[in-house]
């Protein structure tokens, strides 16, 4: 949340709360929940610590599918400049760790800023991932296969 907010968004917009019921033992209460914009699952899975698996998984093969050339060779960048920065520094702890990527990844915005890139956020978000994509060519390759025109070996 606080990411959004220095990026100037409404952090009521992208983190809208919500409150949803669940079960108690015998009997249901409400809890606090959000739901979350396409932009506040990005900040979510680019500040979050790699070192979690779900967020790993987020900041690699998932959000891969969508991006563009740019905004993979930024958050590359950003990601090798971060482990570099831990590494040479020999950063300890979670908080510590956090706070370094979390600065890294605010000092490459400000560069992209600076040189008139456009913002992660605001490159537009493919209708489909690359795993539809590739899913939709070999469905193609399939169909031609089975009329005769190519031969594939499965």
């Amino acid at each position: 949340m606080i990411a959004c907010e220095n990026s100037g968004h409404s952090v009521l917009d992208d983190f809208a709360e919500v409150s949803k019921i669940v079960d108690a033992g015998a009997t249901s209460k409400p809890i606090k929940d959000y739901e979350l914009s396409r932009y506040a699952c990005y900040l979510i899975v680019q500040n979050g610590d790699p070192r979690k698996e779900v967020i790993a998984l987020g900041q690699t093969q998932k959000i891969l599918d969508y991006m563009g050339s740019t905004e993979l060779i930024a958050n590359l960048f950003r990601i090798s400049q971060t482990e570099e920065k831990l590494r040479k520094d020999r950063v300890e702890g979670a908080e510590n760790a956090t706070s370094i990527h979390y600065n890294v990844g605010k000092e490459v915005r400000t560069a992209i800023k600076k040189i008139g890139g456009t913002m992660p956020e605001d490159l537009p978000t493919p209708e489909k991932s690359i795993q539809q994509i590739e899913q939709e060519q070999m469905a193609r390759l399939k169909a031609k296969a089975k009329k005769g025109k190519i031969l594939l070996d499965e």
